[in-house]
């Protein structure tokens, strides 16, 4: 079985990147888990700058740290603990937002327009959980796609790829493609399925206490 970097076992890749000098690992983590990152700390309302130097201040959190959380079962899943280090990050972010926007109001004319800080997102009003959540899945989706595209029949995976991540219709896809329109919703209803154990089987996987 060959070695598939994007879904080495959570166990394996976070005991090699023990090692701070094997760069291959941490590319490979970093490759698993920025993207992760980025997306929910954009989401949470911070500006691409501030996302960027949130992935970054994480994955170096996280080279700091893993050693005791590999040794302290009490933390919990890998995915508990990434979100936990992800949304301190992405607190201590808007709480430097607010600081400099203070200082800007302080030294502006008091009145000559609304206050701006009243337009940032208070870090406790939003739903971090669900916003870390719906990236999650939707990273591990990703990671499963890609692998079945490379182990599925090329043509089926093509009429999948048009029928259900394109949203075309069955007819267009078939007339498209040269084939037959139940070709097409036999290829979308066997890879969908494919999909979704894929999808479960790297669920259990990363989240795995």
């Amino acid at each position: 079985m060959s070695h598939d970097p994007s879904i080495a076992t959570r166990h394996t890749l976070l005991r090699r990147i023990k090692d701070w000098t094997d760069e291959k690992s941490w590319d490979e983590f970093f490759n698993i888990y920025s993207k992760l990152i980025f997306e929910f700390a954009r989401k949470a309302g911070l500006n691409e700058a501030e996302a960027r130097d949130v992935v970054q201040e994480t994955i170096t959190t996280v080279a700091k740290q893993i050693n005791q959380f590999q040794a302290d079962g009490a933390r919990g899943s890998f995915k508990s603990w990434l979100l936990q280090l992800a949304r301190w990050r992405v607190a201590d972010q808007m709480r430097k937002r607010l600081d400099n926007l203070r200082v800007v109001e302080a030294n502006a004319d008091s009145g000559s327009q609304t206050s701006v800080l009243n337009r940032v997102p208070d870090p406790a009003s939003l739903n971090l959980d669900a916003l870390w959540n719906e990236n999650w899945q939707r990273n591990i989706a990703e990671i499963a796609l890609s692998r079945l595209k490379n182990q599925v029949d090329p043509a089926q995976y093509q009429m999948f790829h048009l029928h259900v991540i394109k949203e075309w219709r069955g007819r267009q896809v078939a007339e498209k493609l040269g084939v037959k329109t139940p070709q097409v919703y036999f290829a979308s209803y066997k890879i969908s399925r494919l999909l979704k154990n894929e999808i479960k089987r790297l669920s259990k996987r990363f989240e795995k206490p």
